[in-house]
């Protein structure tokens, strides 16, 4: 028997496995099973906080990680006909998800091309990745290749198109591999009132572009993706805060190749901390910003997911913030009510009623990358 043929038997024995599978409840079973076991491993892990605040959260974490793994992988991921949505926005967070960003991820075959067509609006940075992995599968998004807007090629309308594809191509060309799997597009602001976001759209050009018909083998294929992604992503950003939690009060630069491999951005610089402090204790962060595109800093819980920017003053960044005579800033973050209109504190950041928490310090095409300074003081001597 040919090869050919043993790859086709092994095809329609894996086909009607998932048959039968959803046939029987089977896939739905696995899928709620492994929400369970996700809760127990992570959200009640020991070395989790035991607290009502982080506990809640995080069981929000896991129904929001659920809400946005299976809007992704069963209702928006046929990558004959990819859309760009939100997969990370104000209600689903996961990562260090930055405030000052619009996130927008659309499903690929690394195997076929596709044309992205858009406007560039007038946000600070746009910028283009190629992923492939999972954090559910390899507990990595690795990026094959990467175009920003300012190394782009675009009409004097504002408009401009790229093709997305693992061969070259003349013009704007994002480099796929066979392998990937997400076209990730981030859009960073410097003024969210006033700066307009880019509008993109994308579509296969080498082949069918309409959806495939719902069969059960996908949805077998999905539930148990999503189920995967979850624990995948959930267990993965709570080993990040153990590790963080090692250097409280402190933000060392994290490991390039780290970010990189969970789908950062390859220009930006990192800096990763935990914050624990007493409720009259204040946390002073200092630096000097370098010569870069954009900086900022922000709060996030112990999930990684950031606290409510739309309400809050949990982030600030180049252009929000307080210099110095000198061009130096002073961060003071502390769950005190602190007016952010004090002499003394400026740039206040609020810990929404919190004593711990992350936080994160990134400048993007930095000319070099000082060590921020950070001390914890009292309030009353702010």
């Amino acid at each position: 028997m040919s090869e050919a043929n043993n790859q086709s038997d092994a095809k329609e024995i894996a086909k009607q496995a998932s048959i039968a599978r959803v046939m029987d409840g089977r896939s739905w079973d696995d899928f709620c099973d492994a929400l369970k076991k996700a809760g127990h491993d992570i959200v009640l892990a020991p070395t989790a906080p035991a607290n009502p605040l982080d506990r809640a959260e995080g069981w929000r974490y896991l129904s929001r990680l659920t809400r946005g793994a299976l809007e992704s992988m069963l209702e928006a991921a046929d990558t004959q006909a990819p859309e760009f949505s939100r997969a990370v926005h104000e209600t689903i967070k996961m990562g260090m998800d930055n405030p000052d960003n619009i996130y927008l991820a659309a499903p690929v075959n690394g195997n076929f091309t596709y044309r992205i067509t858009g406007t560039r609006g007038t946000v600070h940075y746009l910028g283009f990745g190629a992923q492939s992995g999972g954090y559910g599968k390899t507990a990595s998004l690795d990026t094959s290749g990467y175009l920003e807007a300012k190394d782009m090629q675009i009409n004097s309308d504002g408009s401009f198109e790229v093709i997305a594809s693992s061969t070259p191509h003349e013009g704007n060309w994002l480099r796929m591999a066979p392998e990937s799997r997400l076209i990730q597009v981030r859009q960073t602001r410097m003024d969210h009132k006033k700066e307009i976001p880019a509008q993109v759209k994308i579509e296969r050009i080498d082949g069918p572009n309409q959806p495939r018909h719902l069969i059960a083998e996908r949805v077998d294929k999905a539930l148990a993706g999503a189920a995967m992604f979850i624990a995948g992503s959930a267990g993965l950003f709570a080993r990040w805060t153990e590790d963080f939690r090692q250097h409280p009060n402190t933000l060392p630069r994290f490991n390039p190749d780290v970010a990189l491999a969970a789908g950062g951005d390859p220009n930006i610089a990192y800096y990763h901390g935990y914050f624990s402090l007493a409720d009259d204790e204040a946390l002073v962060v200092e630096f000097t910003p370098p010569e870069c595109d954009f900086w900022n800093l922000q709060l996030a819980n112990y999930w990684l997911e950031s606290l409510d920017y739309r309400y809050f003053p949990v982030h600030v960044n180049k252009g929000t913030a307080h210099y110095n005579a000198d061009g130096s800033v002073r961060i003071v973050i502390s769950k005190s009510t602190i007016s952010k209109n004090q002499v003394n504190a400026p740039n206040w950041l609020d810990t929404c009623g919190r004593n711990e928490g992350t936080m994160c310090l990134r400048w993007i095409r930095a000319s070099e990358h000082p060590q921020p300074q950070a001390r914890v003081v009292k309030i009353s001597d702010i």
